[in-house]
């Protein structure tokens, strides 16, 4: 718990390129608006049970957003000197 607690805050504290911060705005403006096209789909349902589709949301909206990341942390170089540094 306390490497997951020391992961977050370190991610946060973080000083962030500005083509980071364009890449998590980007992130995070597609997931609400995903989100928002899916509760406008869920009101605009013909059924008479007006439910937002969250299964939609997650599969169009969260995995395309985060998909990227995982795919950069799977194949980025990893910088010795850097690693070594920080032990």
């Amino acid at each position: 718990m306390k490497i997951k607690i020391e992961l977050l805050t370190d991610l946060l504290k973080k000083e962030r390129t500005q083509k980071e911060k364009i890449c998590l705005s980007v992130s995070i403006g597609w997931i609400l608006f995903i989100g928002f096209l899916t509760w406008i789909n869920g009101l605009n349902d013909i059924a008479l049970i007006k439910k937002f589709k969250w299964d939609e949301w997650f599969w169009f909206g969260i995995v395309p957003a985060t998909a990227p990341y995982l795919f950069y942390f799977i194949w980025r170089k990893k910088n010795t000197d850097i690693d070594q540094e920080s032990r």
